[in-house]
């Protein structure tokens, strides 16, 4: 680890669980630097899209900011991690709302049903539908760390993909957009070789 640690921009969309994704890039290196300014987030080599909560809340958050417009114009790598994710298709079923259109498909609920409680919590096997720079290094059928009630569905930028009733988008990518549904700073050393996967990406 540098003397210095790199800076990587996390967007302040009111999303829980920071700290944790601090930490992690702390141990890979990197400062992350929480904010909602947009020449910042402009600015930086990397921006991380988190989220833990409601779609709603956290649109209004980011139109508030206007960083509805800001963000799908982004040019640098962006990881979108949970609620990040969904947040970069066209739309979810949660609050019926309209979110960044980055990527085409809607989040739609899980079902509940014996022995699938929601939300879809703890850890769970992702299957590549295709090859990515995220996944360097990562076998398939690794285990990563959900915990959600929405998910996306599959669609032609779905990377790899996990069952829980049904086949949803894990991991998703376009352009220089990138995004998780689990949590890689909650998901051991593989959690971490995709967070070094994404920064290391130019």
């Amino acid at each position: 680890m540098s003397s210095v640690a790199r800076e990587v921009i996390i967007v302040d969309g009111g999303g829980a669980n920071i700290a944790s994704l601090n930490l992690a890039l702390q141990r890979l290196g990197y400062a992350g630097r929480l904010t909602s300014d947009a020449a910042a987030i402009r600015a930086a080599s990397h921006v991380i899209l988190p989220g833990v909560g409601a779609a709603r809340a956290a649109m209004e958050r980011l139109q508030k900011a206007k960083l509805d417009t800001l963000i799908p114009a982004l040019r640098q790598p962006v990881l979108g991690i949970c609620l990040g994710l969904q947040l970069l298709f066209d739309s979810s079923e949660e609050d019926e709302v309209e979110c960044l259109g980055i990527l085409p498909g809607r989040v739609r609920r899980f079902t509940p049903a014996p022995g699938r409680p929601i939300p879809h919590m703890g850890w769970n096997q992702i299957t590549r539908r295709r090859d990515s720079p995220l996944l360097d290094g990562i076998p398939d059928d690794s285990y990563f760390y959900f915990v959600h009630s929405y998910a996306a569905e599959v669609s032609d930028h779905t990377i790899a993909t996990t069952d829980y009733g049904w086949a949803f988008t894990a991991v998703a990518g376009r352009d220089n957009f990138h995004a998780a549904q689990f949590h890689p700073e909650r998901s051991g050393p593989l959690g971490a070789r995709l967070l070094r996967n994404f920064l290391e990406l130019c």
